[in-house]
């Protein structure tokens, strides 16, 4: 049950709130809140935007799977985070790797002052922080793409969550977190989100397993839809200005200058790996400006709240970089991550959180007019403080290990659990995993038969009887002619099967 209290207001417009049963009363700036609840929209609209990314780079007989994936972890993540994720993350009376149940089902979150800041209350902490912990596991699942089963995504979502994702967010950002106790910077989520995200794709890849025709031509194919990706990408970008910014927890000047860097870093970052793309194909590629706009967004979250500006050139730089070359991992070491997802956030929050133990300033952290006195950070290298890249460092490796570990160890364990194996077989490859898990397709197909005279040289649609080869899901239509007008009602002619 929910508890009430009293709340007023006093002569600036800032809300007073009292609580008659503690005696406790405070006071929240609505402009706070009001910027934390609109950064929670811009958040929201980030997790579609990395099933539209995500749909776009596949085939299109998997096409609608990752759009489905992507509003299934927003569900189910929204119960669990009400349910217990919230707690373990957040309790202020946990200890430095995981909470406790003290605000289970969100009792008793409310009208005391938030974790991360005393000017908002935290429910609107909770909702805001609800999204990042959403987001995360959507960037993890896109692992399965093309050949893992729905039914048991929902169960590794919501198991995943609380036994990877609230532990790290824990040690982070609570303040009786170890990594936060210790001086770890982690702004807007290098370690809870991208990196953990990010080796728990490499995990999930490496139990999956490879898709069928792995190192033919077969999986030779590109992106379906780059619309798709285009429109993820500015989902993404879109949502990222309340990712960082709204990690400021308030409208202040912390809040614009990680939002300056949070656009400058993915400009840069995109024209880089754009141009490292361009040397090799002399082709200006859409999906490279995407892919390094994302990889200079990942890069940048950890610093965004602690970096000037020039220095989110270098962020963007590096990322559209050395993502772009770490693609080339899965090659080198044979496992298949048909997204690159670990080399887009894995690699990229581990960039960003070594550029911010270089660059980290003392006098940006303090834009907010709170983060001064004995809540001062001591700064990067940049202000001598050296031993901040050993704290970064430490808490960048943890969180890799640990997700890694964790994530293989769900997967197995639901590996043996009956009904919940997460690995599709062969047959829905071959089919698609739209067709063999959902019944539903992103596109409206017209209707193309055998009988048609049509040769297929991929995978068949469950309608028809043709089996499966090679390629897409595309039609191979055979040699045409032209039928002469006066026998189809006078049209200008019709093309059909020579």
């Amino acid at each position: 049950m929910t508890n009430f209290v009293n709340a007023t207001y006093d002569a600036s417009g800032s809300l007073q709130w009292f609580d008659p049963d503690t005696g406790d009363s405070g006071v929240y700036d609505l402009g706070d809140i009001a910027w934390v609840l609109a950064s929670t929209a811009l958040v929201w609209i980030m997790i579609p935007g990395v099933g539209f990314f995500y749909s776009g780079l596949l085939r299109r007989k998997n096409a609608l799977s990752m759009i489905w994936l992507c509003m299934m972890t927003v569900a189910v993540v929204s119960f669990q985070w009400f349910f217990w994720g919230y707690s373990l993350a957040f309790s202020d009376t946990g200890d430095k790797y995981i909470g406790n149940l003290k605000y289970f089902g969100l009792k008793g979150v409310l009208d005391k002052p938030s974790p991360g800041s005393a000017r908002i209350p935290a429910i609107a902490f909770c909702v805001f922080q609800l999204m990042f912990a959403a987001i995360t596991p959507m960037i993890a699942i896109g692992a399965i793409a093309e050949r893992g089963r729905l039914g048991p995504t929902m169960v590794f979502v919501f198991v995943w969550t609380t036994i990877v994702y609230d532990p790290i967010a824990n040690w982070t950002w609570n303040p009786n977190g170890w990594s936060f106790i210790m001086g770890g910077l982690d702004f807007a989520g290098g370690t809870p989100v991208h990196i953990s995200s990010g080796t728990a794709a490499l995990a999930i890849s490496i139990y999956l397993g490879k898709r069928r025709g792995y190192g033919t031509e077969r999986l030779a194919y590109k992106p379906h839809n780059t619309t798709y990706v285009v429109l993820g990408t500015v989902f993404l970008w879109f949502g990222w200005f309340g990712f960082n910014g709204g990690s400021a927890l308030g409208a202040n000047y912390r809040a614009v200058q990680a939002c300056i860097v949070t656009n400058l870093a993915a400009s840069v970052g995109g024209l880089t790996w754009m141009l490292w793309d361009y040397r090799l194909e002399r082709k200006w590629s859409t999906v490279g400006f995407c892919s390094g706009a994302i990889a200079g967004l990942v890069a940048i979250t950890p610093g965004s709240g602690f970096v000037g500006s020039p220095a989110a050139v270098l962020f963007g730089f590096m990322a559209g970089t050395l993502c772009n070359f770490a693609t080339q991992l899965k090659f080198l070491f044979g496992y298949d991550d048909c997204l690159d997802i670990f080399a887009s956030h894995a690699i990229g929050g581990i960039i960003g959180n070594i550029l911010t133990a270089l660059f980290a300033q003392k006098s940006v952290a303090a834009f907010d007019g709170i983060a001064t006195g004995p809540t001062a950070i001591g700064g990067g290298w940049i202000d001598h403080h050296y031993i901040q890249l050993g704290y970064q460092v430490a808490d960048s490796m943890a969180g890799l290990g640990y997700s890694f570990v964790l994530t293989t160890i769900i997967l197995w364990i639901m590996h043996f659990i009956p009904g919940l194996r997460l690995r599709a077989n062969e047959d829905a490859e071959i089919l698609g995993i739209d067709d063999a898990e959902m019944g539903e397709f992103a596109y409206d197909y017209v209707g193309i038969d055998a009988g048609a005279n049509h040769q297929y040289v991929d995978d068949t649609h469950s309608h028809g009887d043709i089996p499966g080869t090679t390629g897409g899901r595309e039609p191979k239509h055979v040699h045409t002619t032209v039928k002469p007008a006066s026998s189809h009602d006078g049209s200008e002619g019709e093309k059909i099967p020579a």
